[in-house]
């Protein structure tokens, strides 16, 4: 069976059982699973039964799809995501979001925990993903290509929508919510970063770093879907304020952050 083979395999499935095409894909990042209950949830999936479909192994991660409503738009949320430390391939890891434009997605909103990279940032700080620099060792575009994936050399010069950027400012400054921009620094853990990697990242542009979230996005653009991206500043990784870092902390940050994301994802699905 072919990896097409399996994605239609899955989508078949989902659709049996629930057979209304969601229009947002929503992922949730580590410790912000909770925005899952923004949603008036019509029907619940485990991952575990879907067929091909991988299982989270971190156990600040849930494993099932949300299917319901938000803002009056129909979505599917992925409540616990899936990491290339994890062991799985770039292609199971993104396998989801090939599986979301099948049911009908057109937009991806993807949610992740990350280390602030910028002196402007404080732990609980929101950040709106702007750019990315890739350093996964590996491209989840590798390989045989399907001609209904998309185009084989997809451009990736707009990866995040402007459009969805300026909505979601515009939110924050109705609410009187802080929100930075900028850009993401996706890395394969499951290590954090040295000092130095992180005054690296600094020096060539990035603005938050994480483990996630680049290869979500690069297959949700190949695919011509409309991507938004938030970050939840759960750590610093700015000289003077580096500290020892604990899952713990991680979830007790992006816990901190966890209301402000929801209601700007909430806030931005309504006005789509």
């Amino acid at each position: 069976m072919t990896y097409l083979d399996q994605i239609n395999q899955a989508t078949d499935y989902i659709k049996n059982l629930y057979p209304e095409a969601p229009l947002v894909g929503i992922i949730l990042g580590t410790g912000l699973g909770k925005l899952g209950e923004q949603i008036n949830v019509e029907f619940e999936i485990d991952y575990s039964t879907i067929p091909h479909f991988p299982i989270s192994t971190v156990e600040s991660h849930s494993g099932k799809l949300i299917f319901g409503e938000l803002s009056g738009k129909k979505v599917v949320a992925m409540k616990g995501r899936f990491h290339y430390y994890e062991g799985y391939s770039m292609k199971e890891v993104t396998f989801p979001v090939r599986v979301m434009k099948k049911l009908g997605v057109k937009n991806l909103f993807v949610s992740n925990a990350s280390g602030g990279l910028s002196p402007d940032q404080e732990v609980g700080d929101v950040m709106l993903i702007s750019d990315h620099i890739d350093l996964f060792p590996e491209s989840p575009l590798r390989g045989l290509h399907p001609e209904e994936f998309g185009p084989r050399f997809p451009d990736m010069s707009d990866a995040y929508s402007a459009r969805l950027i300026e909505k979601a400012l515009e939110i924050g400054k109705e609410l009187g919510i802080k929100l930075h921009t900028g850009v993401y620094v996706g890395v394969p853990g499951p290590n954090l970063e040295t000092p130095a990697e992180y005054k690296r990242m600094r020096l060539t542009g990035g603005d938050a770093v994480g483990m996630s979230t680049v290869p979500e996005v690069v297959v949700a653009r190949q695919m011509g879907m409309e991507v938004f991206g938030i970050s939840a500043i759960t750590d610093l990784g700015v000289e003077g304020k580096i500290k020892h870092v604990t899952l713990q902390d991680v979830l007790n940050a992006a816990a901190k952050a966890e209301p402000i994301m929801a209601l700007i994802m909430k806030e931005l699905v309504g006005r789509l």
